[in-house]
């Protein structure tokens, strides 16, 4: 039997289509309905690689007498979080207001006017050991809707009212900048686990902006802290031995047992620390894991056009990490006696097991961790997985995610001098320009031929970072022009430009029960820090006014905000950073110089040459300043708030200013 969610392009809403919960989408239709038959409205949140969405689907959403519950007192809708981060947001903060912690999936349930009065994540079907079953749940809302709706309405406002007076919260004051960075810095040092690596209790995220934040701003035990964190996480089995990438989280202290969902997002933002510890260490296991990782990206996560999946499920047929779980028995079938007997004793492979009497592959306990192993036999044991159960891909495309993944693999390219992760940074780039862009207007999602869906702040800036990262490594003014429009966009749609900020949706997107601004970083950092790059860089690559103001009332809003809990907002303090050690460069010539010539420095460039002289200067009026030589070139290095005197070589400029 098929609900509305069968017209829908969701990998998650297809899951839930046959359901026997009459299911609606978000939208205009469900909440009428709600109004003319006076019904609450059960609100369900989560995503296609979610485990506990599974479980939850499994117990209560396929079972014929929840489905009866539901269809019969409620309207239920059904949102996919990764399409809708908006109202994900907005309900996840209520969540976490009524319970104090949150997740998916989520459950609400609130009026008609979408004003919530229940908040919770999972619950099994029937309470069991002092946990509120949904059945007991459904029917207690059920009675109380039909006896005493009124107390249920004024509960819902008043929650309502609560969110809305906390989300117009504003930071007041802002604290010196090395002082937020020296506070951010010292959390980690109270946090760090000395023997695993990573920061608190498990379970154990990786963060990995935390460590971009210690490798830029610290010194040696900082960097150590990082470098025992990147080192750990590789060993256990967070990372993926057989296939390459991470998986979302560790569920211990060791990093050994992940939970074994694969993101898009985890992925790029761990290429870009493990490329960050590649530049400071020149260690080359490093490399080897960016390369291991784009390799994964690339096989499982890229559609043929260029643009980049979200994920891979945790669960094989119904069990978590069974596609990941190995015994000794299929290592020797696949490699052999004798090469899948050492196999075995390398990854810690046992009869024992070291998950539910099976193992997942990790060198924990491998003096020899450094070591790859053979190519060849890593792609017998993928071949053999692949067959031997299905995984999940969610092949949905989102446009946020893909600027972040776009960005990771230029700043890899760079600093690793590999032109294939450049190459498919571009592919992803071209994708969503011609899939997800009109005008600078931008689609969220795209999936098979449709995009839908207002783009959210996070799409604007993390593309618009993305495209910035493209134009310092090709050095190709469109690419400037696009993060430009894109960046216009944002700041038209999203800023408050009385009291700095962005907001989470844009101004012309549906309007919810209250539009936050969020500061804090989570698994991702935050749009807002995103945002804050984005202004400064196009300060320096425009020339413009009106980017320098944007620049500093974010900058001020993100620096008010850091200031009750510095390490939250780590991503903008790596930023900060590194534009305050970085310089800026401008080169005019009569023929471009290949990007590769700056690749070594840490600098911004504006290159203007004949070919490209007439859009850099729509782009950049300034640059009219800046005659292009007859011969060589002429190069104008600023530090700071200080530019040095022009030099017409690089090997001048090197030798001169120090780069």
């Amino acid at each position: 039997m098929e609900n509305k969610l069968i017209n829908e392009k969701s990998p998650y809403l297809h899951q839930h289509a046959n359901n026997p919960v009459n299911w609606y989408p978000w939208g205009e239709e469900a909440f009428q309905k709600a109004e003319q038959e006076d019904k609450p409205i059960f609100l369900s949140i989560g995503y296609s690689t979610c485990h506990w969405c599974h479980v939850m689907a499994h117990e209560s959403f396929e079972d014929q007498e929840v489905a009866q519950l539901l269809n019969g007192g409620f309207v239920s809708i059904k949102v996919d979080r990764e399409e809708r981060p908006d109202v994900d947001a907005v309900y996840m903060a209520v969540c976490q207001a009524l319970t104090g912690s949150g997740g998916w999936p989520l459950t609400i349930i609130m009026t008609p006017k979408k004003e919530p009065f229940f908040a919770g994540t999972y619950f099994p079907k029937r309470g069991k050991r002092g946990q509120a079953g949904l059945i007991e749940l459904l029917t207690f809302i059920q009675e109380t809707w039909q006896e005493n709706k009124s107390k249920l309405i004024l509960e819902g406002h008043k929650i309502t009212n609560f969110i809305k007076e906390h989300a117009q919260e504003t930071a007041a004051g802002g604290a010196d900048d090395e002082d937020l960075m020296e506070k951010a810095r010292d959390y980690y040092k109270q946090t760090f686990d000395a023997r695993w690596g990573g920061f608190g209790p498990m379970p154990k995220f990786p963060s990995p902006h935390n460590l971009l934040f210690l490798m830029e701003t610290g010194g040696s035990e900082e960097l150590g802290m990082a470098q025992k964190t990147l080192i750990q996480m590789y060993r256990g089995g967070l990372f993926d031995h057989i296939g390459g990438g991470f998986s979302r989280y560790s569920t211990d202290e060791r990093w050994l047992a992940p939970h074994f969902e694969k993101m898009l997002y985890d992925n790029a933002l761990l290429i870009l620390a493990y490329a960050k510890g590649y530049e400071k260490t020149e260690n080359q296991l490093y490399k080897e894991i960016v390369q291991r990782t784009v390799q994964y990206i690339e096989r499982e996560l890229t559609d043929e056009e260029g643009g980049f999946y979200c994920g891979q499920d945790a669960d094989s047929e119904g069990e978590e990490g069974k596609y990941y779980l190995f015994t000794p028995g299929e290592i020797i079938q696949v490699l052999g006696e004798e090469d899948g007997g050492a196999f075995c004793r390398q990854f810690d492979i046992t009869a024992a097991g070291n998950f539910e009497g099976k193992s997942i592959p990790n060198r924990i306990k491998d003096a020899q961790y450094e070591q790859m192993p053979s190519k060849d036999q890593v792609e017998k044991l993928l071949e053999y997985r692949k067959k031997r159960t299905w995984l999940h891909k969610d092949d949905k495309v989102l446009t946020g995610w893909n600027g972040l993944m776009i960005a990771a693999l230029c700043r890899a390219s760079r600093l690793m001098n590999e032109s294939q992760y450049l190459e498919l940074a571009e592919a992803g780039a071209r994708f969503i320009w011609n899939n997800l862009q009109q005008d600078g207007y931008l689609k969220a999602r795209w999936r098979q031929g449709e995009a839908a869906h207002a783009g959210t702040l996070d799409d604007y800036a993390f593309l618009a970072w993305g495209l910035l990262e493209c134009y310092r490594s090709t050095l190709e003014a469109d690419y400037l022009e696009r993060a430009i429009q894109i960046g216009k966009r944002m700041t038209e749609q999203f800023f408050d430009w009385e009291n700095g900020g962005c907001y989470l949706y844009g101004k012309d997107s549906e309007q919810l029960i209250i539009r936050p601004k969020e500061a804090y970083d989570g698994a991702m950092p935050s749009g807002n820090s995103v945002a804050a790059l984005v202004m400064d860089q196009l300060a320096f690559y425009t020339g413009e006014d009106s980017w320098r103001q944007a620049r500093e009332k974010q900058w001020d809003f993100m620096r008010a905000k850091a200031a009750g809990h510095p390490a939250a907002l780590s991503f903008f303090l790596w930023q900060m950073e590194e534009e305050q050690s970085s310089s800026q460069l401008i080169c005019t010539s009569q023929a471009a110089l290949p990007p590769q010539s700056f690749q070594n420095y840490n600098v911004k460039i504006l290159q203007v040459t004949e070919e490209n002289r007439e859009k850099m200067l729509i782009i950049a009026p300034f640059l009219s300043q800046y005659p292009i030589p007859e011969k060589e070139a002429s190069y104008y290095l600023c530090r700071g708030q200080r530019c040095e005197s022009p030099v017409s070589s690089l090997k001048e400029l090197e030798e001169k200013y120090n780069l």
